[in-house]
């Protein structure tokens, strides 16, 4: 009953405010707007519902300290994806092709937001960490690495390979993320940075969503194995290898700090029938 007293609320805060600012993305500055507003206002139901169903103070969206988590998270975000991308461009599968659009890199400025921030409450601030209560970290990390890339196979051109890519790379790196240093802060900047960065900088295509128009026209070409096709550069074999490395990295500084919750007996027993 915790789980749906959480899930529901953050859940239709993210319908709605994904509608509407999937409604206005023909104007930049209306999807940066109502992107941030969907951000802003997850966080604040979030908080309320845990404090409402769990009696206790939010502390893993904590204000203090939020600005330069993001930030952290945002960086290496976008440095994975630089990585990626250039492996790709050393292969001959993606070059610039000219300038893009500074205005199209603000609307996704905004998209991102709202997806990173709403999908990070979900998967991450509810999913993962009720779970991890019940079973353990390293089952919560498995379990809702794999929902959160099945999530993906509603998105268009998404194939079964790139789910798969998802949840390995992102399900579980996002998790491990939020492992190691107990704030939905810095997964939420990775999520984001990794976003923005391949829509809003490279120009390419976001699980499958379709092309996108950021700072950088990016052509992408060759074949699908190594590019990731239509479902873009996440289902490139490189996404998954950075994505895996980080996780164990993310892995060792969660178990460093002790933070690793063990396996439960209860979900051994269970796992054993």
């Amino acid at each position: 009953m915790r789980l749906l007293k959480q899930l529901v609320p953050v859940a239709l805060v993210a319908f709605i405010g994904g509608t509407i600012v999937g409604a206005v993305q023909g104007s930049p500055f209306l999807t940066l707007l109502m992107g941030v507003a969907t951000a802003v206002l997850a966080v604040l139901v979030y908080a309320r519902v845990v404090r409402w169903s769990e009696r206790r103070a939010p502390v893993e969206v904590a204000a203090r300290g939020a600005a330069r988590a993001i930030a952290r998270g945002a960086l290496i975000g976008v440095a994975m994806f630089a990585a990626v991308i250039l492996n790709i461009a050393l292969v001959g599968g993606y070059r610039i092709d000219g300038q893009g659009s500074p205005a199209g890199a603000l609307g996704v400025l905004g998209f991102m937001a709202a997806a990173a921030v709403t999908e990070e409450l979900l998967f991450r601030g509810i999913l993962f960490r009720i779970v991890e209560e019940r079973t353990g970290t390293w089952v919560a990390l498995a379990l809702t690495g794999l929902l959160f890339g099945l999530s993906h196979l509603f998105n268009p051109h998404a194939d079964l390979w790139g789910a798969i890519a998802i949840a390995i790379e992102a399900g579980g790196m996002l998790a491990a993320a939020y492992a190691a240093t107990r704030t939905l802060w810095v997964p939420i900047g990775v999520h984001f940075g990794w976003n923005f960065a391949a829509a809003g900088i490279f120009g390419t295509e976001v699980s499958g969503n379709g092309a996108t128009q950021g700072l950088l026209h990016g052509v992408t070409s060759g074949p699908a194995l190594l590019t990731g096709g239509q479902f873009g550069p996440e289902a490139s074999p490189y996404a998954v290898v950075f994505g895996l490395l980080l996780t164990a990295v993310f892995m060792w500084l969660a178990r460093r700090r002790g933070n690793v919750v063990p396996l439960r007996r209860r979900a051994t027993a269970t796992l054993a029938q």
